[in-house]
């Protein structure tokens, strides 16, 4: 069964930040990324792999060290 959709959950990116003395805003600047995108990993929402990828380059880290992804089954009635 595929799935029908993904949660995808950015505790591991916050907690990096902070191990890292960073700030949201300091990883806006590094990244060029907008606030706009900012804020959409802040709510848990979906990004573009592409912008995922960017912010492990800046970080120096792997994807597995920024994200979490699962897959939301349905629900049966």
């Amino acid at each position: 069964m595929i799935p029908e959709s993904f949660q995808v959950c950015y505790d591991r990116l916050w907690a990096l930040l902070v191990s890292r003395k960073m700030k949201k805003k300091d990883l806006q600047s590094k990244t060029n990324l907008s606030s706009a995108v900012i804020a959409k990993l802040g709510k848990g929402l979906p990004v573009h792999l592409n912008t995922l990828l960017k912010i492990c380059s800046v970080l120096n880290c792997s994807l597995d060290d920024i994200v979490d992804v699962s897959a939301t089954l349905p629900q049966r009635s």
